[in-house]
């Protein structure tokens, strides 16, 4: 089977999105299981080790190891479903949004076959698409970056889906051209755009200003999509405002809060 370079999709809603891809016959998508909402009659679903790319195939049963194993690195699952459509006319499957934001179509043929990604952005792509992980150049970036350390790399040139958290910015950054943002922000950005990690400014700020001990800094030139509200975050505001048991606090985003969130190793 010839992997799909184009696709054609909907995406459906405002703030609860849904994206339905339409598949002509022997097409396929791959994704995380739990991020199906329906699939049409004649669509079969596969599970496979790794992602399903063309790279992984032709490696064999080593390949997909590898392949497994950058997805294990990520704290993701070592499987994922292709979906493939085995009927001889055209059907639909829909992948749906975590939580509420935005879906972003992404040609990757158009950005020069590569993307970094966060690594909670992903919901489907194209199969042929290859996910993989990739560090920071500097091992500080690494080891402050909070839930921005880690970035998935999405190489192919066919389709893939990401997702934002909230509202969605998409920026082009000119060269040499900086952007200082939370890590949690970002969801993704080219290859050309340099990441780094950097600490602000006083300590008043980073015990009490509320925005974390370090930021990301992404240089131009580049393209970059940006995230209003990233899971982290609004798990955060929903555990600050549930009744709590056992001593726990619950004046986050206060002064004492903040302060004693750091003192207990949970301040970022």
């Amino acid at each position: 089977m010839s992997t799909m370079q184009e696709v054609d999709y909907e995406i459906v809603g405002e703030d609860l999105q849904f994206v339905k891809v339409e598949l002509d016959p022997g097409e396929a998508v791959v994704g995380e299981a739990g991020s199906m909402m329906y699939i049409e009659d004649g669509i079969a679903m596969q599970t496979i080790f790794g992602d399903g790319s063309s790279q992984q195939q032709q490696g064999g049963l080593m390949g997909a190891l590898l392949g497994a194993g950058k997805r294990l690195l990520v704290g993701e699952s070592l499987f994922m479903t292709v979906f493939q459509n085995q009927s001889n006319v055209k059907r639909k499957a829909a992948f749906a949004a975590p939580y509420p934001g935005r879906i972003v179509a992404v040609n990757l043929a158009t950005l020069g076959g590569e993307l970094l990604a966060q690594k909670d952005s992903f919901l489907c792509a194209a199969k042929g698409v290859s996910l993989g992980i990739a560090f920071t150049k500097r091992f500080g970036a690494g080891l402050f970056g909070g839930e921005g350390f880690i970035l998935e790399r999405l190489q192919g040139d066919g389709w893939a889906f990401i997702h934002a958290g909230g509202m969605l910015e998409e920026r082009q950054l000119a060269a040499g051209e900086v952007l200082r943002v939370d890590t949690g922000c970002i969801v993704a950005f080219t290859p050309t755009v340099t990441y780094d990690i950097e600490m602000v400014g006083g300590i008043k700020t980073a015990l009490f200003g509320g925005e974390g001990l370090f930021l990301a800094t992404l240089r131009g030139p580049g393209h970059v999509w940006l995230q209003s509200l990233p899971f982290s975050r609004l798990a955060s505001r929903i555990y600050a405002a549930a009744p709590q048991t056992g001593g726990h606090r619950r004046e986050e985003g206060s002064i004492l809060g903040g302060l004693g969130n750091l003192l207990d190793g949970d301040g970022r």
